[in-house]
């Protein structure tokens, strides 16, 4: 069994170190303040008082007289010391207290100075990211340990910028490395197909099978290469454009499917303001996926909504709705990640490379939005890919 925290703990991580360094300043200065002020009311109240009696050869009547004004000169000087020790006092309290709140603001001043490279490394490490990992911090100053911190994470966002290149080098040289033997078999198969006579039933049945699987594996490395791209952002072909051509496009590009499992499409674009910015090759591929996955993993007879609306007014949202069998959530939820498939819930066809939804999630992050899973209480799944909204489509490219 694991314990969290208390609560009283978890209220101190809440303070900022600036904080911190403030509070331990002025307790430092209050307690050698305090014990300062100790020692010099133990040193004022601590005078002597020298008692002298007057000199005899007197008469008693003179030595008695004298005797009282020596007291009286004593009780009064008594007094005057105590009010003396008192004023030192109050004023010593007066200035402690004044000190406090000034050693309080100066402390809060020298903490931020403190501080400073600290909150200047923060803010240039959260603007590095995936895509701008050949930024460095590049702190100045003598070389003491925020320095050095500084320099191993400078030297930690250099080994991390030459290991995202090499995977994207990786990817895109092993998919060209892959597609030419891949277009040779195909055009292999394509040759023996073609050669005069006729061909056995079972060498034609097989080199369709064949070509069939080298389309899928052909479709795999796009799948890759699509991926690889929206997890690496930098698009140079941004541009606004709605999602509902792009739903309709979907749709239509795949009446024959739609078809062939006799599915019922309901469509709801009537929002002309549901307008995005972004890479029209990639949006239009997180739309396809979207609408495959409502097509591939349906029953026979079954349903698709398709819908896009305006979130608000800083979203537009794509929603497509499936009918189907009573999903688990939380599996659903795990399809966002790759090579993640519900085939022996949905469906049992194993359609599909389990690449389509994470493909989504990655087109929808790079372009600053979330993708949205939920199974539907009726049964089905609902797909939601949320995009920031940017104008009205004016200028934008058809």
């Amino acid at each position: 069994m694991t314990w969290g925290p208390p609560r009283r703990l978890t209220g101190l991580r809440r303070t900022t170190a600036r904080t911190r360094f403030t509070a331990l300043y002025v307790t430092l200065f209050l307690l050698s303040g305090t014990a300062l002020l100790t020692i010099a009311a133990v040193v004022a109240s601590g005078g002597s008082r020298d008692s002298r009696t007057a000199p005899g050869g007197g008469t008693p009547a003179t030595a008695a007289q004298a005797q009282g004004r020596i007291a009286e000169l004593e009780r009064q000087l008594a007094q005057a010391h105590d009010t003396r020790t008192q004023q030192i006092l109050i004023g010593c309290a007066i200035a402690l207290g004044v000190m406090v709140i000034a050693s309080a603001g100066l402390g809060w001043f020298v903490a931020g100075r403190v501080l400073r490279p600290l909150r200047v490394m923060t803010a240039a490490t959260r603007r590095i990211t995936a895509d701008g990992l050949h930024e460095r911090l590049a702190m100045d100053g003598p070389g003491d340990e925020v320095k050095e911190l500084a320099d191993t994470i400078d030297d930690l966002l250099g080994r991390l910028e030459s290991s995202f290149e090499g995977q994207r080098l990786f990817v895109a040289n092993a998919s060209h490395e892959l597609r030419t033997p891949l277009t040779t078999m195909r055009a292999s198969l394509d040759v023996a197909l073609a050669k005069p006579g006729p061909v056995p039933e079972t060498t034609a049945t097989l080199a369709t099978r064949m070509r069939a699987q080298l389309d899928q594996v052909d479709r795999l490395l796009e799948n890759f290469l699509v991926l690889a791209r929206s997890r690496q952002g930098g698009f140079t072909d941004t541009t606004r454009l709605a999602l509902a051509p792009l739903a309709l496009a979907a749709l239509a590009d795949r009446a024959d499917d739609i078809a062939a499992g006799d599915l019922t499409v309901r469509e709801d674009r009537a929002d002309g303001t549901a307008w995005v910015s972004g890479s029209p090759t990639l949006l239009r591929r997180a739309v396809d996926n979207v609408v495959d996955n409502a097509i591939v993993h349906n029953g026979p007879g079954g349903w698709i909504g398709v819908a896009v609306r305006a979130e608000g007014g800083a979203a537009v949202a794509l929603v497509v709705e499936s009918g189907g069998p009573v999903l688990d959530q939380e599996r659903v939820a795990d399809l966002v990640r790759p090579f993640r498939r519900l085939d022996g819930d949905r469906t049992g066809t194993g359609r599909g490379s389990g690449l389509g939804l994470s493909i989504v999630a990655a087109i929808a992050r790079a372009h600053g939005g979330t993708l949205d899973l939920r199974a539907r209480p009726e049964g089905g799944l609902r797909v939601t890919l949320t995009l920031p909204r940017t104008g009205t489509g004016a200028g934008a490219a058809p």
